[in-house]
């Protein structure tokens, strides 16, 4: 199909590209790809080969990584509502998969809506540090909260914040942040055509303010020694390559790092990845070559602009106190269901708010007055003499860690009408009566109450498979 591109965007673009426009314009008749990144949370590679029936094939640059075959509907299948992938565009899987994360470090993702980088950086956690998901929509935080949920992450908070009200709580707190920044979308015109609207309505300038309004926030929230990963997907040097100028000019103590691993560089420039343009830049510096362009006619995927900054180690900063909250005695019921869990609440501390009950993550500073979505793991409600787990704690278990699990196989019709909310037969009559974990292929789906024979489906409605 023949995208309609704006005429002055394309002009630009020929200037910009010379001999190359014609392979850029090209790929853009060619159909977009689109694949699933495993939760490692959850599962690896082989593990999920195993028991997935797609037409699977491997992205060559990011090791929990496939395309799908046409004819799979990964978004329909029950191992998508067991959490275990993430459909996402593979450029845009790029900037978390190169970020240096590691399990005990304090994160954050700035812009996170809908989910796909925090599910990324998360499963980098595995489950250790913490890491703050923030949205300013509050339409696009709750898309943001489910993915966090079904995928099961533990020690999540998810807030729907300005910059500068959390820059006010969180001054030098974070190890790193991403800012996968708003911008104009120019590499995303093959898969979303009606981004060019948008781009006709409101230009680059518009996007490049914002930007500009977000990032001395993310720096003055980063630890000295932190580090800040910045990307886009447009191909405007004014939102890419003069915006990592404006952080290098306006923030001495910011520095631009190498963003590819040493020992894989020549493996990712032979695949297409290239360097920041300095010739595109009004005032061209020198470590601009750090930074990294992927464009369609290239690589199998969009249009994606990363930039990887450190802040110096004797860069002068305060950072934010931990908040003193005592953690709360579980109330008689929910003690006795957590006599069923084996996860290790170490890192936690338990927290209670309107009877619901969280495994909140320490070291949190005080957050009081801030859009909170959620604080942590949402363990359940309390209820008159009752304890009634949610739908978070099931994706976030693992059969293992429970001692009362139904599993199904993935081409049992039970697990359709399951997921639909509709009444099941528990046929395993080793299954006890109380809450019953539903997974499918050996990872949950959800709950239910089994009593004499009789299991009420206690799945979460507003997930139900339509």
């Amino acid at each position: 199909m023949q995208l309609s591109l704006p005429e002055k965007y394309k002009l630009r673009m020929a200037e910009m590209l010379g001999s190359e426009f014609e392979k850029y314009e090209q790929s853009l008749t060619l159909p977009d790809k689109s694949g699933i990144r495993l939760n490692t949370l959850k599962l690896n590679s082989e593990e999920f080969k195993k028991i997935s029936s797609f037409d699977l094939r491997e992205v060559p640059w990011i090791d929990n990584a496939f395309f799908y075959g046409n004819e799979d509907i990964p978004s329909k299948h029950p191992h998508y509502y067991s959490g275990l992938y993430y459909i996402q565009e593979p450029s845009a899987m790029t900037p978390a998969f190169l970020f240096n994360v590691k399990p005990g470090d304090r994160v954050l993702d700035l812009c996170a809506a809908p989910g796909g980088k925090s599910t990324a950086l998360a499963a980098k956690l595995n489950g250790k540090g913490i890491l703050v998901s923030n949205d300013v929509s509050s339409s696009r935080a709750k898309a943001l909260l489910k993915n966090i949920e079904l995928f099961g992450v533990k020690n999540a908070l998810v807030c729907s914040e300005t910059t500068k009200r959390l820059a006010e709580r969180f001054y030098g707190y974070f190890d790193k942040i991403l800012v996968d920044a708003p911008c104009s979308g120019e590499g995303m015109f093959r898969k979303q055509p009606s981004i060019m609207k948008n781009w006709e309505q409101y230009g680059t300038d518009y996007y490049v303010k914002l930007q500009r309004e977000i990032l001395p926030d993310a720096v003055r929230m980063l630890k000295p020694g932190g580090q800040l990963l910045f990307s886009t997907c447009t191909f405007s040097p004014e939102e890419d390559e003069e915006t990592a100028a404006f952080v290098i000019n306006n923030f001495p103590e910011m520095e631009l790092d190498n963003l590819l691993p040493p020992e894989k560089e020549e493996y990712f420039r032979k695949l297409g990845f290239e360097n920041g343009r300095a010739e595109w830049m009004s005032q061209p510096i020198e470590d601009i070559k750090k930074t990294v362009r992927l464009w369609p006619h290239k690589i199998e995927g969009e249009g994606h602009f990363i930039a990887l900054f450190r802040k110096k180690e004797n860069a002068e900063s305060k950072q934010a106190q931990e908040a003193l909250n005592k953690a709360v005695k579980p109330s008689q019921e929910l003690d006795s269901f957590l006599s069923h869990v084996s996860i290790d609440f170490t890192d936690y501390k338990l927290d209670c708010k309107d009877n619901r009950f969280y495994m909140t993550p320490k070291g949190l500073p005080d957050l009081q007055g801030l859009r909170i979505l959620r604080n942590g793991l949402l363990l359940g409600e309390q209820k008159k003499e009752r304890f009634e787990p949610s739908q978070a704690l099931a994706c976030a278990l693992k059969c293992e860690e429970y001692d009362n699990v139904y599993s199904l196989s993935s081409d049992d019709a039970d697990v359709i009408r399951y997921l639909k909310c509709e009444s099941i037969e528990i046929k395993d009559k080793s299954v006890k009566d109380g809450w019953v974990l539903v997974a499918c292929d050996g990872y949950s789906l959800g709950f239910g109450k089994l009593k004499n024979g009789i299991f009420k489906n206690r799945y979460l409605p507003g997930w139900r498979l339509m």
